[in-house]
């Protein structure tokens, strides 16, 4: 059984990896200053090359575009991907995920009135630092905005304890 895997595979034995090199030269001083200032807004993280094409950042995903196939859990190697049965939807962990793209490949996504095909729910970004100390944070899970409601007050709830 020959399926689109296969093929990536055996481009993957020919062509160099779309990776984006980061030179030792470049590398800030302090990393855990460099990240907290980026959260802060003070710096800017820049690639010291062009995102080669190819490149598979950060998942994106459009809650608007999902149709709850499932088909994204089904493939993921990484067990990346969670299903909201009260929502119908998704919620991916980018902390687990190994940036394969197999989910964006099984996409149908959904066609809205006026459009000619269906645009996928889910699509490689060309961000490429995705890191921080909070599991919960936006940067790590894309979800449906009315998902993150309960871990929100789960949070608050242990940060609260934590005080006490």
């Amino acid at each position: 059984m020959v399926n689109k895997m296969m093929f990536v595979l055996l481009k993957q034995l020919v062509h160099r990896p779309a990776t984006n090199p980061f030179p030792v030269k470049h590398a800030p001083a302090n990393v855990t200053e460099l990240i907290e200032k980026v959260q802060k807004g003070e710096a800017r993280i820049n690639p010291p090359v062009p995102i080669p094409e190819g490149f598979r950042g950060k998942l994106l995903y459009d809650p608007e575009r999902c149709i709850g196939c499932r088909l994204c859990i089904m493939v993921c190697p990484a067990d990346a991907m969670e299903w909201i049965p009260e929502l119908k939807k998704i919620r991916h962990y980018a902390s687990r995920c190994m940036f394969c793209a197999l989910c964006v490949d099984v996409c149908p996504g959904k066609k809205f009135p006026g459009e000619e095909k269906a645009v996928k729910a889910l699509r490689m970004s060309e961000e490429f630092l995705i890191a921080d100390y909070d599991k919960y944070s936006d940067n790590l899970i894309e979800e449906p905005p009315e998902a993150r409601e309960p871990y929100m007050e789960e949070e608050t709830a242990v940060k609260a304890e934590e005080k006490t």
